[in-house]
């Protein structure tokens, strides 16, 4: 497997239309990557005075992390109490003794977000390892409207109700109520010698429906571990009910670009899999070229920022309620635009590896959790597994993906 050096090396020349790995670059001293990513999708009602626990996976570790935190579907300012960060002891609530810190904000243990903005921590001293779960407090004081949120986490938080001091505690007996979404939190950077991030940007298939709860089994996450000895973080932009074309849950694509992807720390490539809900949504969305068009935007943008773009076809979903025969005709038209027209570095060809050879329009019964749409545990492997060999084609991204175990 290739030293962190001479990865971050052709990682880097890749970024450079044209060039060749002619040299390998002396290791790079250590650098700020995303290791853990979620798009906020909306708002809940907020829980002043309440400390959340939220528990979040990392892909990738370092010697520091800082936190991302968001107001951006706020209607007022959000006053951050407290905000800690832990590495998590066990399955519950409860923090590794040693491991709690404060975070500040430009040396001050608290901060007013403005609505519509994100703030990030200032670095905190606390050494994460790969795959390690981080506890991320945060307690808020005030009712400061409604909470910038990720609804579908899959993943159990902690709220302790009455949160004053609580984000320093170190057990966890305080947080006695659970929830399964994500409150402010959107993001964690490790300072390490990453050599960057893959940031999976998408919809439910992304964001892990279908998939077991609580056991880190969404197709990102499954890629964060094919790629885990690259030393290549894998943030998750997924969001259940998105649209490449329409606002719904949450932006569409093209309007949380920039926030949910291409302004993430040391992102190196975007992988898209996004689309579907536009096909089987009200109203359908059933011009292919409009699609054609998005996703050149998509591309053109990243490409703008030296990014390379993975395109991941629509799968298959006939038995789902939405589904139309006129529905699956804009679906094979729009996977046949990203299989040939050439507009993204690669492809990854999921429906073809999930898709029932008996009937193409369905998914194969293995991986189908239910729903005939989503996948299940066995099906989030395929899909990353699929995106990891895509990944290995686009030129000089990352040799020593062709054949890292799986």
């Amino acid at each position: 497997m290739a030293g962190a050096g001479r990865i971050l090396a052709v990682l880097l020349l890749a970024m450079v239309p044209g060039t060749a790995e002619t040299a390998v670059a002396e290791p790079a001293p250590p650098s700020w990557t995303g290791s853990w990513e979620t798009a906020p999708s909306g708002t809940a009602p907020a829980l002043p005075g309440a400390a959340i626990r939220n528990v979040v996976h990392l892909s990738v570790g370092g010697t520091a992390v800082r936190v991302r935190l968001g107001n951006r579907f706020g209607t007022a300012p959000l006053r951050l109490g407290a905000v800690t960060v832990a590495l998590r002891r066990g399955a519950g609530p409860g923090a590794v003794p040693g491991t709690l810190r404060t975070a500040t904000f430009h040396g001050a243990p608290t901060v007013t977000v403005p609505p519509g903005r994100d703030t990030v921590t200032d670095p905190v001293p606390l050494s994460v390892p790969a795959a390690a779960d981080l506890l991320v407090t945060v307690y808020t004081p005030d009712d400061s409207g409604p909470a910038t949120y990720h609804q579908t986490a899959l993943q159990t938080s902690y709220v302790a109700r009455d949160g004053a001091g609580r984000a320093a505690d170190q057990g966890g007996a305080a947080y006695t109520r659970t929830v399964s979404s994500w409150y402010y939190v959107t993001g964690v950077d490790v300072l390490g010698a990453a050599s960057g991030c893959i940031v999976a940007f998408g919809d439910s298939l992304t964001d892990g429906n279908g998939s077991t709860p609580d056991a880190n089994h969404r197709w990102p996450d499954r890629l964060a571990a094919r790629v885990r000895a690259d030393r290549l973080g894998v943030l998750n932009a997924g969001i259940s009910g998105n649209r490449l074309l329409r606002d719904g849950t949450g932006p569409r694509a093209l309007a949380r670009l920039d926030a949910d992807a291409l302004d993430r720390a040391g992102v190196r490539v975007l992988v898209v899999l996004e689309g579907i809900n536009d096909i089987k949504g009200t109203p359908t969305a059933d011009d292919a070229t409009a699609y054609a068009d998005a996703y050149r935007a998509l591309v053109a943008r990243a490409h703008a920022r030296g990014l390379r773009v993975v395109g991941v076809t629509l799968t298959p979903y006939r038995g789902f309620s939405a589904y139309t025969g006129a529905r699956e005709a804009v679906r094979q038209r729009v996977n046949a635009f990203i299989r040939t027209r050439g507009t993204f570095d690669a492809v990854a060809d999921a429906d073809a590896a999930l898709r029932d050879p008996t009937d193409p329009t369905r998914l194969l019964p293995a991986y189908d959790p239910g729903d005939h749409l989503h996948f299940n545990d066995a099906g989030m492997t395929v899909v990353a597994e699929t995106v990891r060999r895509a990944l290995a084609r686009i030129p000089l991204v990352n040799r020593s993906l062709v054949t890292a175990p799986w």
